[in-house]
Order: structure tokens, then C-alpha cells, then sequence
């Protein structure tokens, strides 16, 4: 590879949120949209012991994104390790895509984890995604988690389950402007409601900066 093809010559996101958040259901619209409109996509997934989540992205992905374009990165440890305080193994995983793909126009790295303290090391993230599902409650924006206050965007998903969970929209709403003064958008995955809204905020804030 040449020196100059590295891990800073490409644009990244992060996408991070509890387990059952619904990163995947997003990434789900989110890539193959961004590959419709042109741009080369490559997609990490971290998890602690299997490549089971890079596995499901890749069925999920087949025929839009090139099967080596979607890589696990098996951190030994809490996933957060690998995108905080030592994101050594994912750099090394967009370097390993730009070796093979110098075109390559955006690398999304995803990461879960049951906590509310997911945060991207600024080496690795230009721009990160905190999803939280209303399914979890809808006290998770008071509880002021790193992830959900200093994230670049919250995704608020499963919006369509308000009415099972008993959860306050509005006062999701509410505490969540309390709480940040960055972006935040609502979503029903399944219904693709507010997805391109998450889009454009990626493309603007990332791609057209």
C-alpha cells in the first residue's frame, strides 16, 4: 500500500448504540443509499469474539456492497475498547479496505454495547450516530450518557413501539433537548420514517463538508 493511502485519506462514521438499538436496521437503509448515490462504502463491525455481526451485515448487504468491504473486527474485550481508548484495529482494518479499494469514499464503523457510554475516538470518527430505541425506556435521554450527549447525532429508532413500551414521545423529545445541543431525529426503521433525514445529516456534516 502506498504511505500515503491511510486510514485519515477516507471519510468515517461511527455508528454506536446499546444492543437492540437497531444500528443494524439502520445501516440497513443507510449504506445502500449511500451507494446509490455514487459513493464507495465500506462497513465495520465490531464485536468482542465472532464475526457474527459483520456475517449478518454481509447477507444484509449482498449485491450492494462487495463482500470485502464488510469486516469484523473482534476486539478480546468490551467493544467500546476498540473504538475509545485503543482504535488501533479498525484503523488498521480502513487501511486494509484502502489497500484493496483506494476509491473508497466512506468507511462506517459500528459498534453496540449495553451501556450508554459508547464514544468515538476522534482518530477513527469524523462524524458518530448514538441509537437508542424508545424500547428502553424513555428516561434514556435524562440519564445524560457520553454516548447520547456528545454524539454528532442521536437516532431516537423504534419509534413505532411507543404505544406497546409506554413510552413518552414527547417527553423523549423534551429531555432530549435538555440534555444536548447538537442534532437528534426519530426513527421507524421499518417504515424508513425520518432515514433520510439520518442520510442527510451524514452527507452534509461528512461527505459535502
Amino acid at each position: 500500500m502506498s504511505p500515503s493511502l491511510t486510514h485519515r485519506d477516507v471519510a468515517t462514521v461511527g455508528v454506536g448504540g446499546p444492543v437492540g438499538s437497531g444500528k443494524t436496521s439502520l445501516l440497513t437503509e443507510l449504506v445502500p443509499q449511500l451507494r446509490d448515490d455514487g459513493l464507495d462504502v465500506g462497513v465495520i463491525a465490531n464485536d468482542i469474539l465472532t464475526q457474527e455481526d459483520a456475517d449478518r451485515l454481509r447477507e444484509r448487504f449482498e449485491g450492494v456492497v462487495p463482500p470485502d468491504l464488510v469486516a469484523g473486527v473482534e476486539t478480546g474485550a468490551c467493544p467500546h475498547t476498540g473504538i475509545r481508548e485503543d482504535p488501533s484495529m479498525n484503523l488498521q482494518q480502513i487501511d486494509e479496505f484502502l489497500a484493496a479499494h483506494p476509491e473508497l469514499d466512506l468507511v462506517v464503523v459500528e459498534s453496540g454495547g449495553d451501556n450508554l457510554a459508547a464514544t468515538f475516538n476522534p482518530e477513527l470518527a469524523d462524524y458518530s450516530l448514538y441509537v437508542i430505541s424508545v424500547a428502553e425506556g424513555d428516561d434514556i435521554p435524562r440519564k445524560r450518557g457520553p454516548g447520547v450527549v456528545e454524539c454528532d447525532l442521536l437516532v431516537v429508532n423504534k419509534t413505532d413501539l411507543a404505544p406497546h413500551v409506554g413510552a413518552d414521545l414527547d417527553a423523549m423529545e423534551r429531555d432530549t433537548r435538555e440534555v444536548r445541543t447538537g442534532p437528534y431525529v426519530f426513527t421507524d426503521c421499518k417504515a424508513r420514517e425520518g432515514v433520510d433525514e439520518v442520510i442527510a445529516h451524514v452527507q452534509r456534516e461528512v461527505l459535502f463538508a
